[in-house]
């Protein structure tokens, strides 16, 4: 029968084998940081989406032949790959050394700050061009390449149309994450290259690999190829879009999700019980839910407001749809009509069906990470 004794010694082989795996870490990391090097002096992508689909495959092999998890072993794995990716941002390829100098008017805001500090790791020179700086903007513009706006929606307009004269070939690019009237105003204030971007992350992301990028094409969209390149560099996943199906689509995307989330958050604020109340008894699912509803608090009120703003006179359709759902909802609740209930229920799994098998898989996994997150408070 087994006693303490065994248990102590069973403890000590566990942590020898953790031993063993934090110097394994430290080996894997030194190689991942050799590899990266060797990335930037030959102009690689950081991200290889075959190999990295191999590696995961022959992996998730080779534990099934241990006996061990192949999902235990995929997430350790997209976890080292995350963090080796994270480490081989310190200096990266540049694609386009004749885009540079390049000018980021706005770049003391935290994206203007993200994609200074992206550039300069790809040996570009940068300058800034904030409001302190307006008497010296001739100065700083003269000679650019490349001219990316990264200022809040509602001040787009004013800060292009206020631009000195842009170089013929010099590239305008805007970030912001409406697209037709942004795109309309850089070319009425620009007879050169025009491209206008979409970056579908926030300014607190650790690395640039696998986050999505739409592109809405400008004018003399074979110039912005550079830019392109360099974004698929840094392994982000570009999606072409025209600038009407992409603010229709960021409607829903974005605009709609913020709007409930915003609303969601004060139906919250006003219950009577506390969000330490609420998390001591929620489930994985809702531990996920909450993190994300204050995510959105955690930010800019001023940026939320913009995107929100933005889009109202067009989504305000939508809305109403949304509204009218809601509501039809209520009332089947209120009949007690249970087969209703079920009905509509199918009708919304038609829509996800075929997606229903790999959001199932993907949200397990996020949740057992909420989940591991409630247990470490």
């Amino acid at each position: 029968m087994a006693d303490i004794n065994d248990l102590a010694q069973l403890r000590v082989g566990i942590d020898e084998c953790d031993t063993q795996l934090v110097a394994l870490l430290a080996r894997r990391n030194s190689l991942t940081q050799k590899i990266g090097a060797i990335k930037q002096q030959t102009g690689a992508p950081l991200h290889a989406p075959d190999r990295e689909a191999d590696l995961l495959a022959a992996r998730r092999q080779e534990a099934i032949n241990q006996g061990v998890s192949p999902e235990l072993v995929e997430d350790i794995l997209r976890r080292m790959m995350r963090e080796a990716y994270q480490n081989q941002q310190a200096k990266l390829a540049c694609a386009a050394p004749h885009l540079s100098p390049i000018v980021i008017v706005g770049g003391q805001g935290a994206m203007g700050q993200l994609f200074t500090k992206q550039f300069q790791r790809s040996g570009y020179e940068v300058k800034t061009l904030d409001k302190q700086d307006q008497a010296n903007a001739a100065a700083i513009l003269k000679g650019a390449k490349l001219v990316l706006l990264s200022v809040p929606i509602n001040a787009l307009e004013t800060v292009v149309a206020e631009l000195p004269k842009l170089d013929e070939g010099c590239l305008l690019v805007d970030i912001t994450s409406v697209k037709q009237a942004p795109i309309k105003a850089l070319k009425a204030a620009h007879s050169g290259p025009v491209v206008g971007l979409h970056p579908m992350f926030g300014p607190d992301i650790s690395h640039w690999v696998k986050q999505t990028v739409v592109v809405c094409e400008g004018r003399d969209h074979d110039v912005a190829q550079g830019l392109l390149a360099q974004l698929q560099v840094w392994g982000c996943q570009l999606v072409e879009l025209d600038a009407k199906k992409h603010d229709e689509a960021m409607q829903i995307i974005q605009v709609m999700r913020h709007l409930t989330t915003f609303v969601y958050g004060q139906f919250l604020a006003k219950q009577s019980h506390t969000l330490a109340e609420l998390r001591s008894c929620s489930s994985p699912i809702y531990q996920l839910e909450l993190m994300m509803v204050g995510r959105l608090f955690a930010q800019s009120p001023e940026l939320y407001s913009d995107i929100m703003l933005a889009q109202f006179d067009n989504v305000e359709s939508l809305l109403a749809q949304y509204q009218q759902t809601f509501a039809d909802t209520l009332k089947k609740l209120k009949a007690g009509d249970k087969p209703a209930l079920i009905d509509a229920f199918a009708d919304a799994k038609a829509y996800f069906s075929d997606s229903t098998a790999h959001f199932l898989t993907q949200s397990r996994s996020l949740l057992n990470k909420a989940n591991d997150a409630k247990v470490l408070d």
